[in-house]
């Protein structure tokens, strides 16, 4: 019997814009490392998704059963204060971050609904060239990453954490997008959970 690999998120999944010409995407990496087995790829990541848009990605077409879903979602979340982090207080990052909690446990249980396996994945560090935007990056991300592991950890769901699969510069195809390597380092770590 079949399984399907449902992908959900954003462009770290959805990286085929960022890859030079030529060069596999992740969802080429993945159709090529499962190409053997009974798994079946359903990529519904879209690049500039929000964790509020994997809903729509979930009911935007059937879910079939058996399935392990993995999401990676949070990072545009998170850039959309990148304008304003230099302004925010400590108690501003608490309000941000438990509004985040609030968007990403629903979409957490709309996924878990279908009775499924679920992935989930932190959001990496970025590799900005200039150490003091990477500092802020990074400071920033931590208040996203926290919500991410802690509802993981309480549904006890397995976490890949892309901050440690994505360390190197090589990873990326600029600053916040995966590139080829990134993409054949996401995908083995993908592969390496499944079942």
């Amino acid at each position: 019997m079949s399984k399907q690999l449902i992908l959900l998120g954003d462009s770290i999944f959805d990286n085929g814009a960022y890859v030079a010409p030529g060069q596999d995407d992740v969802t080429t990496h993945l159709q090529r490392k499962i190409a053997n087995t009974d798994w079946i790829l359903d990529q519904r990541a879209v690049d500039g998704a929000v964790v509020a848009s994997v809903l729509q990605q979930l009911s935007s077409k059937t879910v079939s059963t058996p399935c392990t879903f993995v999401m990676s979602a949070g990072g545009n979340d998170a850039l959309g204060h990148v304008g304003e982090i230099l302004n925010l207080t400590l108690a501003d990052f608490h309000t941000i971050k438990e509004a985040f909690r609030s968007r990403y446990v629903k979409t957490l249980n709309a996924i878990l609904s279908y009775e499924q396996r679920l992935i989930v994945c932190t959001i990496y560090n970025p590799k900005y060239p200039q150490p003091e935007l990477q500092v802020l990056a990074e400071a920033g991300l931590s208040f996203f990453n926290d919500v991410i592991t802690e509802e993981a950890l309480r549904l006890q769901l397995p976490i890949i954490d892309l901050r440690a699969v994505c360390a190197s510069t090589e990873a990326f195809a600029n600053p916040i997008e995966p590139s080829e390597i990134g993409g054949d380092l996401i995908t083995n770590t993908i592969i390496s959970h499944l079942s």
